[in-house]
């Protein structure tokens, strides 16, 4: 649904939410983002009215996305009109860009559409917008929590400045407590905002200015309730019982956070990979694809130099099937310290890689005659198996004999590291080539 948004003379009721009442007025009431609010910066000019550029407002909930695109409604003269991805489809989009064409040509004036939620939009809703957006028909302003370049088409990408908002500093999320605890719109000093819960809120918002603004409200609210004026932890802990860990399962924070999870864990760093392994748990993450994930690390970064990783990972995989959340999360535990605590070796890994890249190149050559299937009539007639030495017979279990094709005799693909059990096993393989070879 359309929706105008409101003037710099509109006033939020008294009860509306405290994050509400507190929306920045003006650009220099923005708390944070100062990478893109500096004197010259395009976000600046852009809101100022000094620029014209289309822009994809890209970062965590509670960064000031909304907050800037109204603000965007008081520079010059241009008309504002703001949609929801949620509630909006390609029919609303028409009906927008015919009005911004009649404003163009009819009163000289620029149409800004902001956009919240973009991502929802999907590939036939965004390219709707092109043709726009490529005319400066319209300045598009879009907010989306997912990294565009999972989430939005390469070419309104390409026609968009992509500005990254920063989650917000504890001390930018300080100064806004302070900010709404004294200010007329906000608590007007009903309460006194102690350092413990102050400290506390800060740790709870991870950066999200909404966020920090509600607990500090809801807080407020139970010790007015009292009679109390002062703000205490215990307040903050009454009012809000758990942080909500940011995580999108679809977004690039699942992409991110799994990817310090394994590098933690190939780090060996035990008490990071339980850290993310927990923000992934509690966040609501399959845990299907996490076992899924230690599995292929078992073998990628750990191998042959801890042979029991991979069943550690599989046994967690069958845990997670057979029991389920909230137990198995025990098991996807034991297993991930498992593998951080591992020896660590890629020799695995390395070997499949060459060796597939060896065949992709044409290194393949023909099977040794002698190694060929014999069990088809003919097959002596064409030496396929002739002089093949059966390994048990040599009282060793391994013999002198070629098992490559000609091409790749000598080459060798695995090649253990001196890590855990590989170095036992570079001795042990050392010595098996050298009698495979003929070399001993």
């Amino acid at each position: 649904m359309q929706e105008q948004a409101p003037t710099p003379v509109d006033v939020p009721r008294a009860t509306a939410p405290l994050a509400v009442r507190m929306r920045p007025r003006a650009l220099d009431e923005v708390v944070g983002q100062a990478h893109l609010l500096a004197p010259g910066a395009p976000l600046r000019r852009l809101v100022e009215g000094g620029a014209a550029a289309s822009v994809l407002l890209y970062g965590p909930p509670g960064t000031g996305k909304t907050t800037i695109a109204r603000l965007l409604s008081q520079a010059g003269s241009r008309h504002f009109v703001a949609l929801s991805a949620l509630s909006s489809g390609v029919k609303e989009l028409r009906q927008v860009i015919d009005d911004a064409r009649r404003r163009r040509d009819h009163h000289d004036q620029q149409t800004v559409l902001f956009i919240d939620e973009v991502h929802r939009f999907s590939k036939t809703q965004q390219d709707a917008l092109l043709g726009a957006v490529e005319d400066r028909l319209v300045l598009l302003v879009a907010a989306t929590t997912e990294n565009p370049s999972f989430s939005v088409v390469s070419p309104l990408l390409s026609r968009s400045l992509v500005l990254q908002l920063r989650s917000l500093t504890d001390d930018d999320v300080r100064a806004l407590l302070r900010r709404a605890v004294a200010d007329g719109r906000g608590l007007n000093n009903a309460v006194e905002l102690d350092a413990g819960a102050e400290d506390a809120i800060v740790r709870l918002s991870g950066g999200d200015a909404r966020r920090a603004l509600t607990a500090l409200e809801a807080a407020a609210d139970g010790v007015v309730g009292t009679g109390a004026t002062t703000l205490d932890v215990a307040a903050v802990e009454r009012a809000v019982t758990e942080a909500t860990v940011r995580y999108d399962r679809q977004g690039d924070q699942h992409y991110d956070v799994i990817s310090a999870f394994i590098k933690s864990i190939r780090g060996s760093d035990a008490d990071a990979a339980l850290h993310y392994l927990a923000r992934m748990l509690v966040a609501g993450e399959d845990p299907r694809f996490i076992a899924r994930r230690l599995m292929v690390h078992a073998s990628e970064d750990i191998g042959l130099a801890d042979p029991t990783a991979l069943q550690a990972a599989t046994a967690a995989a069958q845990v997670v099937q057979l029991v389920g959340l909230p137990e198995c999360r025990i098991a996807l535990a034991q297993a991930t310290l498992h593998l951080a605590t591992a020896p660590k070796s890629n020799a695995v890994i390395v070997g499949i890689d060459e060796a597939m890249a060896d065949v992709r190149g044409g290194a393949a050559g023909a099977v040794p005659p002698h190694l060929r299937d014999g069990h088809y009539a003919g097959a002596e007639k064409l030496g396929n198996a002739v002089g093949y030495r059966y390994p048990h017979d040599s009282p060793d279990g391994v013999l002198a004999q070629q098992y490559p094709p000609d091409a790749l005799v000598g080459r060798d693909y695995y090649r253990p590291t001196p890590h855990g059990s590989e170095r036992t096993l570079r001795d042990r393989l050392d010595k098996l080539r050298r009698v495979i070879r003929g070399l001993r």
